[in-house]
């Protein structure tokens, strides 16, 4: 019995060697995400309702798309080294994304917000 409880005890002083990401909490929360989102959707909504030609709306739709990748990339790019950042920091050998795990990793969200200088948006107040 008493091997037992050593045995178990040494599986929970193991740490993970997985480390998880809520991309979720990420997005809804920093600015630079935010931004681009909202530029992105205004720009949209710009070109639809100009009256421009169908011919010229296309083209700057498939402008913006090229923007909308590039943003994509960048952003994208910005968490990973945060998260690479965090991972080499704290000896995890694997990240992925929270939204895929059922169970298991350590969440290093927090850490990752931290290098991004992303902060929780406030709750809104309530009348």
């Amino acid at each position: 019995m008493a091997s037992l409880a050593a045995v178990l005890a040494g599986c929970a002083s193991q740490q993970s060697q997985v480390a998880t990401v809520n991309i979720t909490r990420i997005t809804q929360n920093w600015p630079k995400f935010i931004n681009y989102n909202n530029q992105l959707a205004s720009d949209t909504d710009a070109i639809n309702r100009s009256s421009a030609s169908p011919r010229d709306k296309q083209r700057q739709l498939d402008r913006l798309r090229q923007q909308f990748v590039k943003m994509q990339e960048e952003v994208t790019n910005d968490v990973r080294v945060a998260a690479e950042e965090v991972a080499n920091q704290r000896h995890f050998k694997l990240v992925i994304t929270r939204e895929f795990v059922g169970y298991g990793g350590t969440d290093i969200t927090t850490d990752v917000e931290k290098i991004l200088k992303i902060t929780e948006k406030s709750p809104a107040p309530t009348t």
